[in-house]
């Protein structure tokens, strides 16, 4: 029965901090801010090679002017000389360069409206980035204060798991001082029926003593059986919680049975085998609600085993044996 137990508390344990740390929304705004941060470095990272590109253009028309600068007073010297065909050539490269200087000029013209469609971007992405910011701290503060007056509500209102705990163990105690309580009462009947006095001091021989005890030990033992079934203590039965659908209550002699399913549930955890795992936590559930009693959501017993629901996974298990 331990390794059952074990199981489920640690199960539960487990699955509600992975599920409590995967639906953190503080973590998803923090993470949604980081990537429109990332976004927005790119988008500056862009606008500066595109400034980059319309430097060089720049320059290269700059080298073009002062080219056809050099070539029109190339031209004039030549001229002056009476070289009139190195003045042509001179002026044909002249043209040349101004046909390429006009292409910049355009290509620059291009690339200057991209810098500034660029730029307009980047402000409203960085003006967006700047609203989420604010949106995301209020959030924030939003989830932490809900979730603070959460926990206050659950543990004034006993829904916490450590309270939920503290409940058990009241619920331990109390059954423990019924018993002690039953036992004590099984005691006196003793005294007062004289089972437990001396035997020395009774008259009679050892023959009437004899039969007396035996009457006596019939009476009490009916007595003590009629008070058991009375107050129903605890030992005689197992109150069995099936997660997500209540407690049952099975009598003591099942146990056998229980610790069998359990032996069943390890094997199939041992042996990797996912399908076996399903049926046999199926079949001890099965088998729980067909041999148990209800237990009303009305009545406070605590629940000596816990089985976990049937959509126990085989890594989910393995982890939980494993401790981890």
């Amino acid at each position: 029965m331990s390794i059952l137990r074990r199981m489920s508390d640690v199960f539960q344990q487990k699955v509600s901090a992975a599920v409590d740390k995967a639906e953190d929304p503080s973590q998803a705004l923090d993470l949604s801010y980081q990537k429109q941060l990332e976004a927005l470095q790119q988008a500056r990272r862009s606008v500066a090679d595109v400034l980059t590109s319309e430097k060089r253009l720049e320059l290269q028309a700059d080298q073009l002017t002062q080219s056809m600068a050099k070539l029109q007073d190339q031209a004039r010297a030549a001229l002056g000389q009476g070289k009139e065909d190195l003045a042509r050539e001179a002026l044909t490269r002249a043209q040349l360069a101004r046909t390429q200087l006009d292409g910049l000029t355009q290509q620059i013209a291009t690339v200057k409206q991209q810098e500034q469609k660029l730029e307009i971007t980047v402000q409203k992405l960085q003006a967006r980035i700047e609203t989420f910011r604010m949106q995301r701290d209020t959030m924030k503060a939003q989830y932490q204060a809900a979730k603070a007056s959460t926990n206050v509500a659950e543990t004034a209102t006993g829904l916490s798991e450590q309270m939920a705990d503290v409940s058990m163990m009241v619920d331990r105690s109390r059954d423990k001082i019924a018993q002690m309580q039953a036992r004590s009462a099984a005691v006196g009947q003793l005294l007062d029926s004289g089972v437990l006095d001396d035997a020395g001091s009774s008259g009679g021989d050892d023959i009437d003593r004899q039969l007396g005890a035996s009457s006596s030990d019939a009476a009490v033992q009916a007595q003590l059986e009629a008070m058991k079934q009375q107050i129903a203590l605890p030992a005689s039965n197992i109150v069995v919680r099936v997660q997500g659908e209540g407690q049952f209550r099975l009598a003591s002699s099942y146990k056998g049975e229980l610790d069998g399913y359990d032996q069943k549930v390890v094997a199939a955890i041992d042996a990797g085998q996912p399908a076996a795992l399903k049926q046999s936590v199926h079949d001890v559930i099965a088998f729980v609600k067909s041999h148990g009693v209800a237990v009303a959501d009305t009545e406070n017993a605590a629940s000596q085993v816990v089985l976990p629901s049937e959509d126990l996974t085989l890594d989910e298990a393995k982890k939980i044996m494993a401790g981890g």
